[in-house]
């Protein structure tokens, strides 16, 4: 398997996904608007692009299933399963809003081996595969080298219907708040996790997430330098609905944070 070609292959796809989302997007209506549930909206354009996305992708790996978000195909591969969010950032793209992303990764088993974030609306493409480096729109990319939490620039997300733990989740970003260089929310985690593999900004952490949300961007983290765990420092943040993202620098001290709070000791 030549996981580079593969990639290649999979990001002229996505971009031409994209292309779909960007133009059908301008004619968007609100009657094209379902509601999954509290706050979680998907559009006939989310299913279009997810169609596009099976269709094609099955072509280049034709043995490969699927794990998306919108349930457009069932298939699970046996050794190959794609992992698709059609648009990450729904929300944000109904109100015209920027980030929202196509995230794609792709798992070998239980090892992420190909990951693919397309943000739309900057037309910017972070991608890698196993044994490569991370890029955007073929420049390489890595994660920032800030020391400590007080330098830091913090993304976040809140949860749209899982309520349950935000009493503690808020009292981390309280924290964050008051002693980091300031907490964004932007409203997909595909991009927030891209941008931390830039440096645009230092951590991301999230709960209640989906392993569509997360998997294609936490590989680009760590093959960008960063790394990614759990609320309890393991390794389980694909599946685990939690997730943490950093570099290297900051992961002992924003456990150290978030851990307690979040009621792991």
């Amino acid at each position: 398997m030549n996981y580079e070609t593969l990639c290649t292959q999979a990001c002229k796809i996505i971009k031409e996904v994209g292309d779909y989302v960007r133009t059908a997007g301008k004619n968007l209506t609100w009657q094209q608007i379902e509601t999954k549930g509290t706050n979680d909206f998907v559009t006939e354009i989310d299913t279009g692009a997810e169609e596009r996305l099976v269709t094609a992708l099955s072509k280049i790996l034709p043995e490969a299933g699927f794990i998306a978000e919108e349930q457009t195909s069932t298939k699970r591969g046996e050794t190959f399963n794609w992992i698709i969010d059609p648009i990450d950032g729904t929300t944000n793209f109904i109100h015209g809003l920027p980030p929202h992303a196509i995230s794609v990764a792709l798992m070998q088993d239980n090892e992420l081996v190909i990951g693919i974030v397309y943000e739309i609306t900057r037309d910017e493409c972070f991608y890698t595969w196993k044994g490569g480096k991370s890029y955007c729109n073929e420049c390489e990319i890595h994660v920032s080298n800030v020391q400590t939490v007080d330098k830091a620039l913090i993304i976040t997300g809140f949860p749209y219907n899982d309520y349950s733990r935000l009493e503690a989740f808020e009292k981390t970003m309280m924290y964050f708040i008051k002693h980091s260089h300031g907490v964004r929310r932007l409203g997909s985690a595909a991009a927030d996790l891209a941008y931390v593999a830039c440096g645009r900004a230092d951590a991301f952490y999230e709960y209640a997430l989906k392993p569509w949300d997360v998997a294609a961007g936490a590989i680009i983290l760590q093959n960008a330098g960063g790394e990614v765990m759990n609320f309890s420092g393991g390794e389980d943040c694909i599946f685990s609905g939690e997730l943490i993202s950093c570099n290297g620098n900051l992961r002992e001290e924003l456990l150290s944070i978030i851990k307690p709070i979040m009621n792991y000791e």
